[in-house]
């Protein structure tokens, strides 16, 4: 008996020692423990985004018996394990331009119709694309930024031929691009000039481009150094068509793909928007470019080699029987006719990860009296 009291004695005096230590335990020790835990415990912030948690705090955990708790915990930047702590680049290394002739280049490639492409193929060629067919070097800063305007209605075929081989052209000339395929809606007249002045007011609502290349879907060019973008003179730049046998048709000839930078759109009031149908628009904006005094640059017969897609025309998209008296008057009625004067609606507005599509109501074309029907 006299033993069993000696022993609880014993545990008695051993526990209250105890309890007087833990008691007179300095916080700041607790406080350095704690840190301790949670600076190992931060290698992990990765992981620390699921379950609700805050991504980039670290949640730590501290048990006791009777219950837990938990708590975020921000690195301090006086910490003594701040060697350890991954930090985050304060300043973005300032790119270059990208040169005027890309180190990307091939030169001539070859350029064929007879296999069938699907966007998927396109998609999978090219990781690099934002949404809406955008692009732009992650290595320099382009020396522009040019939208590409396609007018377009029911050639989804030729459309992906173009997608496949112009994005890779595009990004092999180091553009900061998008491309816009502005889709006329319904059946009515096709209007290919209208539907290029309403690419370009539509593509500077996205972003601020300061060049335009305008290009017809069923032409591909052939060779890479004939660089998409604009120049001190509006550039045509499928000057040596596989339709025509690889020459120049006739020295006015602007149509088939051309660019032009905002200031020279501006200057010519843009194109007309009264060619319906098939002819004409072409050398109206010839007329324009050679009354602003400005001329047409081109690349030589070899850089501008293209292939057009073969194709029958298309329904309504008749030869237009006003275009030849609408040429004589350009002059006069360019002030008038052209982006000041664009009406249109648009219908719908897509966003695809090879191109931006917006279909467009244009209207109808004004019924006109020809010198034929007035016999």
């Amino acid at each position: 008996m006299l033993k069993e009291l000696f022993c609880c004695l014993l545990f008695l005096v051993v526990f209250s020692f105890s309890a007087n230590s833990l008691y007179n335990l300095s916080y700041s020790n607790v406080t350095e423990l704690i840190r301790g835990y949670k600076d190992l415990l931060y290698i992990l912030k990765d992981n620390q985004s699921e379950d609700g948690l805050k991504p980039g705090v670290v949640y730590g955990y501290v048990y006791t018996d009777l219950h837990s708790w938990e708590y975020p915990y921000i690195p301090s930047i006086s910490s003594t394990t701040e060697t350890n702590i991954p930090k985050a680049s304060h300043a973005t290394k300032e790119l270059n331009k990208c040169p005027d002739l890309s180190p990307h280049l091939v030169g001539p490639t070859r350029v064929e119709f007879s296999t069938p492409v699907s966007l998927d193929t396109v998609i999978k060629e090219n990781p690099h694309l934002q949404v809406g067919g955008r692009y732009k070097p992650d290595n320099c800063v382009a020396l522009q930024k040019v939208a590409v305007i396609i007018p377009f209605r029911n050639r989804d075929e030729h459309l992906k031929f173009w997608l496949h081989y112009l994005h890779p052209f595009l990004q092999r000339q180091q553009l900061d691009y998008g491309v816009y395929v502005i889709n006329q809606d319904g059946e009515s007249t096709f209007n290919r000039a209208k539907l290029m002045n309403i690419g370009y007011t539509e593509a500077l609502k996205e972003y601020e481009y300061d060049c335009f290349v305008f290009s017809d879907v069923d032409i591909i060019p052939m060779d890479d150094r004939n660089t998409y973008r604009c120049f001190s003179q509006p550039r045509h730049l499928s000057v040596s068509l596989d339709k025509f046998g690889f020459k120049l048709p006739y020295n006015q000839i602007f149509g088939g793909a051309c660019s032009l930078s905002k200031e020279q759109m501006l200057k010519i009031n843009g194109f007309s928007n009264t060619y319906w149908g098939w002819g004409g628009e072409d050398d109206d904006i010839f007329n324009r470019l050679n009354s602003s005094g400005m001329s047409i640059s081109r690349p030589n017969s070899i850089t501008g080699k293209c292939r057009m897609i073969p194709h029958t025309r298309d329904k309504n998209n008749e030869d237009n029987p006003h275009r030849f008296e609408r040429i004589a008057h350009t002059l006069t009625t360019m002030d008038e006719d052209g982006l000041n004067s664009l009406e249109y609606k648009v219908v719908t507005a897509q966003k695809h990860i090879l191109f931006t599509k917006i279909t467009v109501d244009v209207g109808e074309p004004i019924q006109e009296n020809t010198q034929e029907d007035e016999n």
